[in-house]
C-alpha cells in the first residue's frame, strides 16, 4: 500500500531492506510536505515512486495526477524536485524542494 511495485521489486537485490524502506517512506511524507497538500485529495503513496540513477543519487518519480496538482497550484511546467536521503542506525531522514526549472538552468 505506501511502495510502488518498482521499490518493491528493486528492494529484493538489498540486504538492509529496513533502512530502504524507511528512507523512501521519509522522502514521500518530504515530498507531500513540500507540495504543501499531504496524503490527502486522493494523493497515494503510490504516486511517488523513490528511485536511484546508477551512481545512486535518488530520484523522485511522480503521477499525473500529482503533476496536474503542482500545475495548477503552482501554475508549474516545468520543475525540477531535488531530493535528499540520508541514515543513520534507528534513524532516515528527507529532505526535498520543489524548484521552478528556469532557476536550475546552470545546474
Amino acid at each position: 500500500r505506501v511502495f510502488t511495485q518498482n521499490e518493491i521489486n528493486r528492494s529484493k537485490k538489498l540486504r538492509n531492506k529496513t533502512n530502504y524502506y524507511a528512507k523512501r517512506f521519509a522522502a514521500k511524507e518530504a515530498f507531500v510536505k513540500a507540495l504543501g497538500e499531504g496524503f490527502r485529495n486522493n494523493i497515494n503513496f503510490n504516486d511517488i515512486d523513490i528511485s536511484n540513477d546508477k551512481k545512486g543519487k535518488p530520484n523522485i518519480n511522480i503521477s499525473s495526477k500529482i503533476k496536474n496538482i503542482l500545475k495548477k497550484k503552482f501554475n508549474l511546467n516545468k520543475y525540477k524536485i531535488l531530493l535528499s536521503l540520508s541514515d543513520e542506525k534507528k534513524h532516515s531522514i528527507a529532505y526535498v524542494i520543489i524548484n521552478k526549472q528556469k532557476w536550475l538552468k546552470k545546474l
